[in-house]
């Protein structure tokens, strides 16, 4: 019964910015990790960030010093700020959700359907 809504992807010029925003709704436990991986035309699916339920977060290096990721825990969301945006971000970015009981065992993996961002040069 879990639903993840995906939404603020579009078309950018390289340099602006976009606010990527997931709503979790259902059965959702207190300890999770969301975040946000994309897939780019004709490539593997890659991480962009994570962030677990105390606030860690991870990003790949492609994101580092660009992108911000964030969580508002009570409403079950997780944002994405993408900044100075470049043509190889490109790619459909979706939303993910890690469940597990109590911190440490993992229960369920889930993904919302995905958010088309287009950089143009």
């Amino acid at each position: 019964q879990v639903q993840l809504v995906e939404s603020g992807g579009g078309l950018v010029q390289a340099g602006g910015s976009l606010r990527l925003s997931c709503a979790a709704s259902g059965s959702i436990f207190s300890f999770n990790s969301m975040g946000w991986y994309r897939q780019g035309p004709g490539k593997q699916r890659e991480l962009v960030a994570h962030i677990n339920s105390d606030g860690r977060s991870i990003y790949a290096d492609s994101a580092k010093g660009r992108f911000t990721i964030s969580r508002d825990s009570a409403k079950n969301t997780v944002l994405l700020q993408m900044n100075s945006l470049k043509p190889e971000d490109t790619a459909v970015y979706f939303c993910n959700l890690n469940q597990y009981v109590g911190s440490i065992q993992f229960r369920g993996e889930y993904w919302g359907q995905g958010t088309q961002v287009t950089v143009s040069s």
